[in-house]
Formats: C-alpha cells, sequence, structure tokens
C-alpha cells in the first residue's frame, strides 16, 4: 500500500530557510558581542571609554585612533572594496599599539586573524601599556586614549 504526501520541497525549502537565518544570526549576534566585549576591555586599559567599544563604527573610529591612525577611516567599512583599506590602517595601528604593550609584529598577524584574541590578551591585567613607546620608536602618538595627541590643526590662511 502506498501513500501520497504530495510535493514536499516547498515545506522542506522553508525549513531549510529558517535555520540558515537562524544559523546567520545567531553568529552575527555572537560576533557583535565577542567583539564589544574585547574592544570595551582594550578601552578600559588604554584610556577610552570602554561603552566605545559597543558602538559598530564609532568602536573601529577610536580602535585606529589608538593605533595613530585618523578615525574616518572607519567610515570606509561601509563601502565595498574600499573596507580593505581600512583593514590595512588598522593593522597598521596594531603594530603601532603592540609596541606600546611592547610585543612584536608577529602579534600583528594574530590581530588580522583573531583580533577578539589579540584584543582581549593585550587587555589583560598583567599588560602594561606604555603610550610614549610608540614616539620613542618614531611613530606619531595615538590620537585616543592615554598618550593621546590632538593633531594640530592647519595653519591659518594669510589674508589678502
Amino acid at each position: 500500500m502506498s501513500h501520497d504526501f504530495g510535493d514536499n520541497s516547498g515545506l522542506f525549502a522553508a525549513i531549510f530557510g529558517i535555520v540558515f537565518v537562524t544559523f546567520y544570526l545567531v553568529i552575527l549576534v555572537g560576533s557583535y558581542v565577542l567583539m564589544g566585549l574585547a574592544l570595551s576591555s582594550f578601552f578600559r586599559k588604554v584610556g577610552v571609554e570602554p561603552w566605545i567599544g559597543w558602538v559598530p563604527i564609532y568602536g573601529y573610529w577610536k580602535w585606529l585612533e589608538v593605533g595613530g591612525q585618523a578615525g574616518w577611516l572607519a567610515l570606509l567599512i561601509v563601502v565595498p572594496y574600499a573596507s580593505i583599506v581600512a583593514s590595512v590602517f588598522l593593522a597598521i595601528g596594531m603594530y603601532r599599539t603592540g609596541i606600546a604593550f611592547r610585543k612584536d609584529a608577529s602579534w600583528v598577524v594574530l590581530g588580522i586573524f583573531l583580533p577578539f584574541v589579540w584584543l582581549f590578551l593585550l587587555a589583560r591585567p598583567t599588560e602594561v601599556y606604555e603610550p610614549a613607546r610608540i614616539t620613542a620608536a618614531g611613530y606619531p602618538p595615538p590620537l585616543a586614549g592615554f598618550g593621546a595627541v590632538a593633531r594640530p590643526a592647519a595653519p591659518p590662511t594669510p589674508a589678502t
């Protein structure tokens, strides 16, 4: 005796879609929470308000500034292909921040591939942040946090 249950492909597609969207949202929210915790603990260590780590673009803006980079580069994250430029400048900032923590260049590789681990490791209580080491190495000082120096304004143009 054969039972015809009809075509269940639509039901299968709906279930697959719900599972896929749910999985995607869990990964997205989990990544946001993980980076928010990592950035806020790192910001606390380097002298930036910890709540800034929870604000998506602004957190990256301050992270770039801690590394001595222009914060506005964080806006490139939302531009297709230009986000690569922001990532390169973030890696440069990670290198400079690593100098302040007495870390070598190999830490940048960790920061590129696992940024939340990089942030959590530098935020440990045993780590010491010495922003003066950045300028001693010949790089500009941080633009945010401890040791921050505001960039000088452009000189005034002479009146004609």
